[in-house]
């Protein structure tokens, strides 16, 4: 099995894809479950996932943010994909590949997974080993999620208790603010909106925000159309000396969020 180009990082618009391919295991029970070292690292152990999962049936499917969730007859399965984790059942793929990760399938990378009664295998398949497997996940710790955003709760990720705030683009990475946004769903919000992505979060104008709103929305719906978080207008400028699409204007870097950060020099000042 070979993938090609998809997405830099799983963001939640890929994440979406594996939740929308797990769905072909709903109904489906368990017979064998297996996690390794790495992915059980939020586990008491390997063999927790193992003792947990078999016997359960698949109930439904659901996500916040970056986390895939299959509903169960019994504890709810939880699973985060870190750099370069990809979910498959099978010999299916949900996305095509990862920019970050090796774009081939290997049986060593293979760090967890469900064998059901008919045969089928849904498999975590991680290179750098930073996805993870949780039971009954802690939702609590997360924000809104980022597909679903209201316009009540877009006012929320935005208010500031005290302060300035954090500069927007860390704000809208903050998953405890609002969950799914990763680094290029955050450039291309703001690179939609016209906003510097240092801008304090508290400095933002009413006009700023109503602008931010309406690229947030957007963005997750044209994006999720094309076909995942790496099909954005500011892509085609995202290196060192590019230039924005739109107007031609350099397009400018920073660290932002701990994050590699490109802007528009003209239509984001």
């Amino acid at each position: 099995m070979s993938w090609g180009y998809a997405a830099p990082v799983p963001e939640v618009l890929e994440v979406e894809s594996y939740r929308m391919l797990a769905d072909r295991v709903v109904g489906a029970t368990v017979v064998r479950g297996w996690a390794d070292v790495f992915a059980a690292k939020k586990l008491t152990s390997p063999s927790a996932w193992a003792r947990t999962v078999k016997g359960l049936t698949v109930t439904g499917t659901s996500r916040r943010g970056k986390l895939m969730l299959l509903e169960t007859t019994g504890v709810t399965l939880g699973m985060r994909f870190g750099m370069t984790g990809v979910l498959l059942i099978d010999d299916d793929a949900a996305i095509d590949g990862l920019f970050y990760g090796p774009h081939t399938y290997k049986s060593d990378w293979v760090r967890a997974g469900l064998e059901f009664d008919d045969g089928r295998k849904l498999v975590l398949h991680d290179p750098r080993r930073l996805a993870r497997c949780e039971i009954d996940p802690d939702l609590s710790e997360l924000g809104p999620d980022a597909l679903s955003l209201t316009r009540k709760e877009f006012v929320g990720v935005l208010r500031i208790a005290r302060g300035e705030g954090p500069a927007i683009k860390a704000r809208l990475l903050d998953q405890s603010v609002v969950a799914g946004v990763g680094n290029l769903l955050g450039d291309e919000i703001l690179f939609r909106a016209g906003i510097d992505p240092r801008t304090p979060t508290a400095l933002l104008s009413t006009d700023d925000r109503n602008r931010l709103y309406k690229a947030f929305t957007q963005t997750m719906r044209t994006l999720q159309r094309r076909g995942g978080s790496h099909t954005g207008e500011h892509m085609e400028g995202r290196f060192p000396g590019g230039h924005c699409p739109l107007d031609g204007g350099s397009m400018l870097s920073a660290t932002v969020g701990g994050r590699t950060t490109y802007w528009c020099s003209v239509h984001q000042p």
